[in-house]
């Protein structure tokens, strides 16, 4: 699958707009991540949002992501 990064991600990412990774739920999917790109650490600690086809997905790593899903990456929005 191709996973969309925003923001700090992309640096965190070496600048890259898109990376292919095969998983089959978010939690596999931010293992990966982190395996590949350990400065992504710091911009996960305060959360990420997980948007699969256009529904985003919070506190959900057991969710299953189908194949040739869009999945988007999103710094979690802080509310008050």
């Amino acid at each position: 699958m191709q996973v969309s990064l925003t923001g700090g991600l992309r640096s965190a990412a070496n600048g890259a707009e898109t990376i292919d990774i095969e998983a089959e739920t978010i939690r596999e999917l931010m293992n990966k991540l982190l395996e590949a790109y350990p400065d992504m650490q710091d911009h996960m600690d305060p959360g990420i949002a997980v948007s699969i086809d256009g529904e985003i997905y919070r506190d959900s790593p057991a969710k299953k992501i189908p194949p040739n899903s869009e999945v988007f990456l999103l710094p979690r929005l802080q509310g008050g």
